[in-house]
């Protein structure tokens, strides 16, 4: 008879493992010495060591089916309860109860993460149904059908859900882009009478522009071709083709009378020519008043520029913003001046600086000495603080003095 800590061969060749439930029969040995038979049973157990760790690996890093790895288990389960071998046949069990636990886990994960994946898809198909259904009462012609194209694509993209639902969902969609498809078509058909509709207005505008062409009414026609060409903008486009043409005559018609005008209003404008080059010499002399160190002289000579200034009549249009700005800009400048001459002599706001420059002048004074007592007293670290703020206070103080000094000091 031999033994070992899990089994033992009695006298009759019949091998035994013990368990927690007492010992169990696992075979009869008969070719050989009891070693042997242990030996022989203990391989077994090793085997089935090895198909279990093997399990427990591809649970843990594949995607085994939990399935597929049930069946395994449960395959496991039946070699170990017939314990066939010779070992630690209750720790197995253990092991293979944790494994069922282990897929039991890994089913609920992949089950919850379907339903949040089909939750997620239905989501964004609801969420393409009601950008789809946005589209469709749109009048973005290309953007919106090439956005159409494009959800379309996405919805592809996605998976499956329920079929009620699915199909629910796909009848709107469909029903959105087919909704948007006769809007669109309905459109351009409108768009094509309406073009034909401009035409027909544009080319009673071009036989009027045309006979209007030889008038020298000029303030009328003038005005009457503003209305022509807002008329012409209402009327919306035609046809590419008959739309280049017309307005070809139309344009045509207008510099026919506007060259006409142009060369009646020549002499005008080198009249407002010369009239600015006289302005020019104006606002040069003007302009050697800045900067004022005499106001008072300064006013009365810009009083004389400007009243000449007044005596000469209008100059071209496109230079009156540029030589009027040179003027306003002197102007300005003596304003300027009369402002500062006004808070240089202010009592009540030279009061206010130099009660404010001897305030700060106290502050600098005993954060300067607080700073020695710290050095003293060898706290540096309070020293440094105190130099930081003291640095900020005079530097406030510098510019109260300045502001001091425009007022004579």
């Amino acid at each position: 008879m031999s033994s070992d800590r899990w089994g033992r061969v009695d006298e009759t060749g019949t091998v035994y493992v013990r368990t927690a439930d007492g010992e169990k029969v696992v075979g009869s040995w008969q070719a050989g010495s009891p070693e042997e038979a242990l030996a022989y049973f203990e391989r077994k157990y090793e085997g089935l060591v090895v198909e279990v760790g093997l399990l427990e690996r591809r649970v843990r890093t594949t995607d085994l089916s939990a399935k597929d790895a049930m069946v395994a288990i449960d395959h496991l389960r039946t070699q170990v309860d017939e314990h066939h071998a010779v070992g630690d046949l209750d720790a197995l069990r253990e092991r293979l109860d944790k494994l069922v636990a282990a897929v039991e886990a890994r089913r609920e994960e992949r089950k919850a993460a379907k339903a949040k994946q089909s939750e997620e898809a239905r989501t964004a198909k609801e969420a393409l149904v009601a950008e789809a259904e946005e589209l469709a009462a749109s009048e973005q012609w290309r953007s919106a059908g090439e956005r159409l194209r494009a959800l379309v694509d996405t919805w592809k993209g996605l998976p499956r859900l329920d079929r009620k639902t699915d199909d629910e969902l796909w009848h709107r969609f469909s029903h959105a882009r087919s909704a948007f498809s006769k809007r669109r078509k309905a459109h351009f058909a409108s768009l094509d009478a309406q073009r034909e509709d401009a035409r027909k207005v544009k080319e009673k505008l071009v036989a009027e522009a045309e006979a209007l062409s030889g008038s020298t009414d000029w303030g009328p026609t003038a005005a009457r071709y503003r209305e022509l060409m807002a008329e012409w903008k209402a009327a919306g486009r035609a046809q590419r083709e008959a739309e280049d043409e017309l307005w070809a005559r139309f344009r045509g018609a207008q510099d026919v009378f506007f060259q006409a005008r142009g060369k009646v209003f020549a002499e005008r404008d080198a009249e407002q020519q010369a009239n600015l080059t006289l302005k020019e010499e104006l606002v040069a002399e003007a302009e050697k008043l800045v900067p004022v160190t005499d106001l008072k002289a300064a006013r009365a000579a810009f009083r004389s520029v400007n009243e000449r200034w007044e005596a000469i009549g209008h100059v071209p249009r496109d230079a009156r913003p540029r030589i009027e700005g040179r003027m306003h800009a002197v102007e300005r400048a003596i304003q300027e001046a009369e402002e500062a001459e006004w808070r240089r002599t202010n009592p009540e706001a030279r009061a206010r600086a130099a009660g404010l420059t001897g305030q700060l002048q106290a502050a600098v004074d005993k954060l300067q000495e607080q700073v020695e007592k710290a050095r003293a007293a060898g706290n540096e670290a309070k020293a440094a603080k105190l130099a930081q703020e003291l640095e900020g206070r005079k530097a406030l103080l510098d510019q109260a003095l300045k502001g001091l000094e425009e007022f004579g000091g």
